[in-house]
């Protein structure tokens, strides 16, 4: 299945792609090197062609960076999407159990990478201006993660919590991540 086929089938018919999902044998080599290094590309452009052609509103006004910077600064992003997956399938495993499911490394990295797609193709509307609202797309990774955490982590059907518990604590280690590349524009 390509990068396309997948990206369409977990964003418009989730349900049934994580029962796939479910039959397939992944590990974290296959599910990065076919899947996740090719959609984290997306954020990685949007960050160089946002900072070092259209700018990024600072306190003291519109900042570009020179293109080396960006460069510097869309390899930076690249690796923190890889890093903040990886992070989130290893809070989604550790807290399986506490939300009625169970322990298994490899199903909470399915989830976490497929989880991340709608957040890497909303990386698009980051080179529009006027448009980078629409990035808030992203956020139906939640959804697809209520959705496929009962099948792929055997957790409670439904469970509001558990996403959005991954979903703070994720986002609370990846927050110095991202006061790092903020770096960028001081």
């Amino acid at each position: 299945m390509t990068v396309a086929d997948r990206a369409k089938r977990i964003l418009f018919k989730p349900e049934e792609e994580w029962r796939v999902i479910e039959g397939e044998s992944a590990d974290l080599k296959t599910l990065y090197s076919e899947y996740l290094c090719i959609l984290a590309l997306i954020p990685a452009v949007g960050t160089f062609v946002c900072s070092t052609f259209i700018g990024v509103e600072m306190p003291s006004g519109l900042v570009q960076l020179s293109v080396g910077a960006g460069v510097l600064c869309a390899i930076y992003t690249y690796f923190m999407v890889l890093a903040v997956v990886y992070i989130a399938a290893l809070v989604t495993d550790w807290l399986a159990p506490r939300f009625g499911g169970e322990k298994n490394i490899d199903n909470a990295l399915k989830l976490s990478v497929y989880c991340n797609t709608p957040y890497c193709l909303a990386a698009v509307f980051s080179m529009i201006p006027g448009l980078n609202i629409l990035s808030i797309i992203g956020l139906y990774g939640l959804y697809l993660f209520y959705v496929g955490a009962p099948i792929l982590m055997k957790s409670a059907p439904r469970s509001v919590l558990y996403p959005a518990t991954v979903f703070v604590i994720v986002f609370i280690v990846a927050l110095p991540l991202g006061a790092i590349q903020a770096m960028f524009w001081l």
